[in-house]
């Protein structure tokens, strides 16, 4: 097809489209710190961390095109529009978080059975505690747009961060 015109956004279509914006950025913001605290401190608890971080940054950027994709108006192709596009971000979401369980299981098994000391503890606590309070910001904006428009996409990107809310409580 040719381009596609989009009307105005709706409020709940501006509030979806933000929160996804906001889970992009924060993911991004998650990544670099604990790259930078994984690469000095070596800490395993980081680098699953910084594992997760990754995939959420690409969960978040499928639900972010997903959002996108959802509002283009019906076409002769899609006579009903676009809006299954969410339900298939929230099965990707599902798959990457099983995925990155497992990583983390995996990971964690491995250094149980062969620990390594944890070099400047502080700079690691100090990355993980601003983690813990970025994400519980972005779950508490996430949660109030799923209460405000129902959003599938924003839902199924909300379970992965309020996963990585416990995540950053157990590596602190």
């Amino acid at each position: 097809g040719g381009v596609h015109h989009h009307g105005p956004l709706s409020e709940g279509d501006k509030l979806v489209e933000w929160a996804a914006r906001a889970a992009v950025v924060t993911a991004l913001v998650l990544l670099s710190m604990k790259l930078y605290a994984w690469f000095v401190t070596g800490s395993m608890g980081i680098l699953a961390s910084l594992v997760d971080s990754c995939l959420d940054l690409g969960a978040s950027l499928v639900n972010m095109l997903a959002v996108r994709y959802a509002r283009v108006p019906p076409d002769d192709e899609h006579r009903f529009g676009h809006g299954k596009s969410e339900g298939i971000a929230g099965l990707a979401q599902a798959l990457i978080v099983t995925g990155s369980a497992a990583y983390v299981g995996i990971e964690a098994t491995t250094r149980l059975l062969a620990p390594s000391a944890v070099l400047e503890p502080q700079l690691g606590l100090g990355v993980m505690f601003i983690s813990l309070i970025l994400t519980l910001g972005l779950v508490t904006f996430q949660s109030f747009v799923v209460r405000q428009t129902g959003s599938l996409a924003i839902s199924a990107d909300a379970v992965h961060y309020k996963a990585d809310v416990l995540t950053n409580i157990a590596i602190l």
